[in-house]
């Protein structure tokens, strides 16, 4: 392949490819990763530039399937390898360390290249892990050279992000970024907070796990096929993120030759600043378009913040409205993700009726109402059995 995609630099000079190989959604055959079929795929994106390769410890068999690839080819110190540590799941130092060493021995690797504390969600579980001693055991893998940078990804909003930015010395962090996710999550708000900071911001979900190609609404493609420039809408999603400086690398879960190459073929053109007026307009229009069924009219933008309870009330609404927009598994799983992986959960439950929020609403919602009604439909049997769950793990 001739096309070479863009590269963008970390906070210490190094070039990143702006497009990551998300390897969570490898091909399956049989009920197993399909070694062959992703062995192809993976060797495309390498050769076309693509340097960083994004798993987990708790992605199934992902790990050990990059691992042998990396070592077959004989390419894993020519490329960046970030995997996660399961804090969520840590009750010891020691613990840290058999995970660790035993992602070591599923990558075939003496280090790991971006090192993340993985869904760290408040202060409180960063404060946890520092009582266990994993500042200092961070440090010392640093010196040793097994971890050479380190950071941690984040579901939740801007506000407690922000101030996770700012309890640590981090050397980048990954947040859940889309057009569509503009105002909610970290938001924009947090990116550029981030990038204020100095850090590298790795973007997940840029297509909301493929919402944003293959479920849109008639009238959101119809309003991409009647506009002057002709792009897919998963271009549209890719350009709009690589447009922003702030954003370092786009992680994109691909399972196929045909989406290696299209992803990097839009990876080695696009450029900083290149969205026009109209441009950004088409896609408020399409953001509409998608939002029509939402149940709640919240702009994400966090006025009503804090709340004394410690309602997250963006999270929330954002959560009541995917479960129109997005279905119930979607709107549940981030409800849950925002709300209860945490010490402190921050659940509709929790409000009082102050009224505090309603003051400081520049959409004049009736917040209280609505977390009612959010309530009612979120929290169900299914969120009460992930609540019992979420305390047996966090159990601090």
């Amino acid at each position: 392949m001739e096309v070479q995609v863009k590269y963008r630099n970390d906070k210490y000079g190094n070039p990143i490819s702006v497009l990551g190989y998300g390897c969570m959604r490898f091909s399956q055959k049989a009920g197993k990763i399909d070694l062959d079929k992703t062995e192809k795929e993976i060797m495309t994106a390498y050769k076309a530039g693509v340097n960083y390769y994004d798993t987990a410890y708790i992605y199934p068999g992902s790990e050990v399937a990059l691992g042998e690839i990396l070592e077959k080819n004989q390419i894993r110190d020519k490329v960046n390898i970030a995997t996660k540590l399961p804090q969520y799941m840590i009750k010891t130092i020691e613990s840290a360390e058999k995970c660790f060493q035993e992602e070591l021995k599923r990558l075939k690797t003496d280090h790991i290249d971006y090192y993340f504390m993985h869904m760290l969600t408040d202060i409180k579980s960063w404060e946890r892990l520092k009582k266990l001693g994993i500042d200092k055991w961070i440090k010392e893998k640093k010196e040793k050279g097994q971890i050479r940078q380190i950071g941690f990804s984040y579901h939740g909003n801007s506000d407690m992000f922000c101030q996770l930015i700012d309890t640590y010395d981090w050397d980048f962090c990954m947040i859940q970024y889309n057009y569509l996710d503009e105002h909610s999550q970290a938001g924009k708000r947090g990116l550029h907070y981030a990038s204020a900071k100095g850090l590298p911001v790795m973007v997940m979900e840029p297509l909301r796990g493929g919402r944003l190609v293959n479920n849109l609404p008639e009238k959101a493609k119809e309003l991409f096929n009647n506009y002057e420039i002709k792009r897919s809408p998963a271009e549209w999603s890719f350009r709009w993120l690589w447009n922003q400086p702030e954003v370092t690398c786009v992680l994109s879960g691909m399972n196929s030759i045909e989406m290696v190459e299209e992803n990097v073929k839009n990876a080695s053109t696009a450029e900083v600043g290149e969205f026009s007026e109209n441009d950004d307009n088409l896609l408020k229009e399409v953001v509409k378009a998608i939002n029509e069924k939402m149940k709640v009219g919240c702009t994400g933008c966090g006025y009503c913040m804090p709340c004394p309870k410690k309602v997250d009330i963006p999270g929330t609404f954002s959560a009541y409205n995917k479960l129109y927009s997005d279905g119930k598994f979607t709107g549940l799983k981030e409800y849950v993700m925002c709300t209860l992986l945490r010490k402190d959960t921050t659940s509709a439950s929790n409000c009082i009726e102050c009224g505090k929020c309603e003051q400081h609403c520049p959409q004049h919602i009736k917040i209280r109402e609505e977390l009612k009604n959010a309530k009612k439909e979120l929290e169900g049997p299914a969120y009460k059995f992930a609540k019992k769950v979420a305390k047996l793990f966090l159990k601090y």
